[in-house]
């Protein structure tokens, strides 16, 4: 077993003012994606430094919004219902990637019917730079001792004080592995070519459900949940079950409807 490095979630404590890892970890994402998104401008041609700001800007609209309003629906209707307000109360944490997701996808198409750009016109751009959030939203998870894993007895489990005494599975640590630095690496890479109109963001979809299903065999599921069926299945494997399928049509439909573009 190995020590969880327990690390004091405020950063900096500037007096009345705290800064949260967790917000750094949302920054981290943000200023990460705007580099990466200009370098591909660049490369491209595709959009302007201007569009770029103003996808980020409308990208983190949607990922805030979305991911708070996902899992308040998603994981936490019950307690909407009793309280619709909560699902405004953005300050009390609990966010949801397929949320977020959703709440991307709204706000870029909105922004697509001012720039004139289709709806996979911006995601085939932005996809490639999601990993980076991602992973540094599970690093933040890992140092905020939220969404553990399930009990086990490997050798490098890890007792979260916010848990039991039990040893667990690091699984945020998977997630950052999976979500983070494995899915850059497929999608950055497979977009550094060209590829027809709707393919890298059915390779991201694809890839990034198959990493969360497989890891929420790992993820101690929300207790207030908890399995849907069995002992083994989760709302986070039946929200990603279409994302996977999804993905797959989209890179189907991708080749058969659409050329490579020309360099």
């Amino acid at each position: 077993m190995i020590a969880y490095p327990e690390i004091n979630p405020v950063a900096l404590d500037l007096g009345p003012l705290k800064v949260h890892w967790y917000g750094l970890t949302y920054l981290i994402g943000f200023v990460g994606a705007y580099f990466l998104m200009n370098y591909r401008a660049k490369k491209t041609g595709e959009f302007t430094q201007e569009q770029v700001s103003d996808l980020v800007f409308w990208g983190a609209l949607g990922v805030i919004l979305g991911g708070r309003f996902g899992y308040v629906l998603f994981y936490n209707f019950s307690h909407f219902l009793s309280d619709p307000l909560s699902l405004f109360a953005i300050w009390e944490g609990g966010m949801s990637f397929h949320g977020g997701m959703l709440g991307v996808m709204i706000s870029l198409t909105l922004y697509g019917r001012k720039i004139n750009k289709t709806f996979f016109e911006l995601m085939d751009f932005v996809v490639p730079v999601v990993p980076i959030g991602l992973g540094a939203g599970r690093i933040g998870n890992f140092i905020g001792g939220e969404l553990w894993g399930r009990v086990t007895d490997v050798p490098w489990a890890m007792v979260f004080p916010r848990a039991d005494e039990f040893p667990r599975h690091p699984s945020q640590l998977y997630q950052f592995a999976l979500e983070g630095v494995a899915l850059f690496l497929i999608v950055w890479f497979f977009s550094s070519k060209p590829r027809p109109r709707m393919v890298v963001s059915g390779i991201f979809l694809a890839s990034y459900g198959v990493f969360r299903f497989i890891v929420e065999f790992a993820r101690q599921p929300d207790s207030h949940i908890g399995f849907l069926y069995g002992d083994w299945l989760t709302m986070g494997q039946v929200l990603s079950t279409p994302m996977i399928l999804i993905g797959i049509a989209f890179m189907v439909i991708g080749y058969k409807r659409y050329s490579v573009p020309e360099k």
